[in-house]
């Protein structure tokens, strides 16, 4: 199995993601944006998953285009339409087999990861205790991203599975690891 993310997951990916989530860059446009989303996920898809798929492996991705549609078509208001124009010349026709959406309440949610960044001090490319640009955008903004989510699901939901995660965390990770299994077929194990 490859367990990969985006932004990032390779080298030129990693930087863009520092550039991405660096509050430095606060003033970067929204179409800036969605294009270096894309050119993360173009190397990615190059240089990590296909390989990966064309040797049979499972990829776990954290983020595809689904995240773009949702921050940059929701939470930046370009709508999908250039989003998805791009994912079909970038990315072709690569969707995940399986989309896990876990959805909760969002100024939760967003506590969650400035209080996740505090924690690691630097790991996420942001100084110790700093938020990235994208946790110091507004409650609205957020509101845009999880009803772009929620709309993906409700137009694609074969693919994509919406997880309350509202509950623990052990209660969340038993319902994704549930669907994954029944998705890919694998047997339960002691």
């Amino acid at each position: 199995m490859v367990v990969t993310r985006e932004p990032g997951g390779t080298p030129t990916g990693d930087k863009i993601r520092q550039l991405l989530l660096d509050t430095k860059t606060s003033s970067l446009a929204p179409l800036a944006e969605l294009t270096l989303m894309f050119a993360s996920r173009a190397q990615h898809i190059a240089e990590v998953i296909q390989p990966a798929l064309a040797a049979g492996r499972i990829v776990l991705c954290d983020r595809f285009t689904d995240s773009t549609e949702a921050y940059q078509g929701g939470g930046r208001k370009l709508g999908h339409e250039p989003v998805l124009a791009l994912h079909r010349i970038l990315c072709g026709n690569l969707w995940p087999e399986i989309t896990i959406l876990m959805d909760s309440d969002v100024a939760k949610s967003v506590d969650r990861a400035r209080r996740r960044n505090k924690m690691q001090g630097g790991k996420n490319n942001c100084a110790k205790g700093d938020e990235n640009r994208f946790e110091q955008e507004s409650r609205a903004f957020f509101g845009r991203v999880r009803n772009a989510y929620l709309a993906i699901a409700a137009r694609d939901p074969e693919r994509v599975v919406v997880v309350d995660a509202r509950g623990t965390p052990d209660e969340t990770h038993r319902q994704i690891v549930q669907i994954v299994r029944r998705k890919l077929k694998l047997a339960k194990t002691a």
